[in-house]
């Protein structure tokens, strides 16, 4: 069957669970880039970048109702797309996270921050610089992430931004001044760990700038996620992870 478009039906679903509200409009974008479904749920929480709020955030109980909503949709994977959401719990938290979470959703799941560690294996990139919204102390528990996952960092910077309302109003302009001010030349990559933030539609401006690929939340969920449906991942609008 075909659309009014005469393009396929999307035959692979990948659900996103979704804290709050600031970039989700990034999962619509790749739809359509990608001709699959990315149906969002949120959850709610503070959307505060605190060590204690985003504990709370990633609650299993939370995860578990939100892949009940998503049942409806019949996703082939599910992913909790939030990094801080994740990483906040340390490798073998997050890993607990997931599994529970696949658990409820009878279906592989992950999050943000394993999708991250999943991109950087595939591209064999073994050192990286970040570019952090978040205020200082949660970009230091992404960077011990990352040093556990076996990922040298070169650079690492934190924007010291407190909500991810406040991330998700950046402008086009202010996501390529964060890129252009943190790209440390002596990474394989850089990297953006923000779901708040969106950055779908920059993607290729991103990579130009930065002269190197450029691994962003949003990017790294879908990607993930079609990966654990076992859907193909291949589109010259989103990037080197997805040119693979």
């Amino acid at each position: 069957m075909t659309n009014a478009l005469n393009c396929p039906e999307p035959a692979t679903t990948v659900g996103i669970i979704y804290p709050g509200h600031a970039a989700e409009d990034d999962y619509a974008t790749a739809a359509d880039k990608l001709n699959v479904r990315l149906p969002v749920v949120h959850i709610y929480g503070t959307d505060l970048h605190a060590v204690p709020e985003l504990l709370d955030l990633g609650r299993p109980d939370r995860l578990a109702e939100a892949a009940t909503r998503l049942a409806e949709h019949r996703p082939q994977a599910v992913m909790w797309a939030c990094t801080s959401g994740s990483f906040v719990y340390g490798l073998e938290g997050a890993e607990q996270q997931a599994q529970q979470l696949a658990s409820e959703a009878g279906v592989p799941a992950a999050s943000t921050s394993q999708a991250f560690k999943a991109a950087l294996e595939a591209l064999e990139v073994k050192n990286v610089a970040v570019a952090a919204s978040y205020p200082e102390p949660v970009a230091t528990l992404f960077a011990e992430y990352l040093a556990a996952a076996d990922v040298e960092i070169t650079g690492i910077s934190s924007a010291g931004i407190d909500t991810a309302a406040e991330v998700g109003g950046l402008g086009s302009d202010q996501v390529l001044d964060l890129v252009l001010r943190h790209n440390d030349p002596a990474a394989e990559a850089l990297l953006i760990p923000d779901t708040a933030m969106r950055t779908i539609e920059l993607l290729p401006q991103l990579e130009a700038h930065a002269g190197k690929p450029v691994l962003t939340a949003n990017q790294v969920t879908i990607w993930h996620g079609l990966r654990l449906s076992g859907a193909p991942t291949s589109n010259d609008q989103l990037g080197a992870l997805f040119a693979m």
